[in-house]
């Protein structure tokens, strides 16, 4: 083979490569490894106790108090996450009924940028997107701020389980199953996840969660 062949030759199998490492590049980046907290352990949850709220993981749960009569509050999981199912389990023990509590993911932790899936007590749904941690913007991203759901148990002691199946900036949100709102919403790609609470003019909400799982979109 001539010089000029092999130099062709070797442009071909170069092409081979670049083209194979951009796919795995590519498999990678939609690739969402599965995440299983089951909280037997304080792993990288934040904790709090103080005048306002008290937030820990307790006998296997996560556990958060709100003590202040209106506040909402957040704690992230250290993790990093694009597409996927996104599922936790959510039990209102004790306090008003009209509070709030769910999840939080593609978290920022720098800005406090996120979105909430949030539920409440007395059967209402709120999924949005907070900017600044709610302080510049917290803007419902289905509907027009709280809307009532038949999906929702409604009061004390009754366990609803929270999923949302992320796939790009397409959102679809489920409580028990059942498909309450979906979006096409690009403002956040990835990042953390967590959970959120809060009290709505009377204190004393008491919620635990457990169980969150992030999973691949094809299982």
């Amino acid at each position: 083979m001539t010089e000029n062949g092999n130099m062709v030759t070797r442009r071909i199998l170069l092409l081979f490569l670049l083209t194979g490492l951009l796919a795995l590049l590519i498999a990678c980046r939609n690739t969402t490894e599965s995440y299983d907290e089951t909280f037997d352990a304080p792993g990288n949850w934040s904790t709090d106790n103080d005048a306002e709220v008290r937030g820990e993981v307790i006998n296997g749960v996560y556990e958060f108090e709100i003590k202040a009569d209106t506040l909402t509050t957040w704690t992230t999981a250290g993790q990093n996450f694009s597409d996927g199912w996104y599922e936790v389990e959510a039990t209102q023990i004790g306090g008003p009924d009209n509070n709030l509590f769910g999840m939080v993911f593609r978290v920022n932790n720098e800005t406090d940028d996120f979105y909430a899936f949030q539920i409440s007590g007395d059967g209402y749904v709120w999924i949005g997107r907070y900017k600044n941690g709610g302080k510049t913007e917290a803007t419902p991203i289905i509907g027009n701020w709280w809307f009532e759901s038949p999906a929702v148990k409604q009061g004390s002691g009754l366990t609803n389980r929270l999923k949302v199946r992320a796939e790009a900036g397409n959102l679809i949100f489920y409580v028990n199953d059942q498909e309450v709102g979906r979006v096409t919403e690009n403002s956040f790609a990835r990042g953390d996840i967590g959970l959120i609470a809060g009290s709505l003019g009377e204190g004393g909400v008491l919620v635990q969660f457990d169980n969150f799982k992030v999973s691949p979109l094809g299982e």
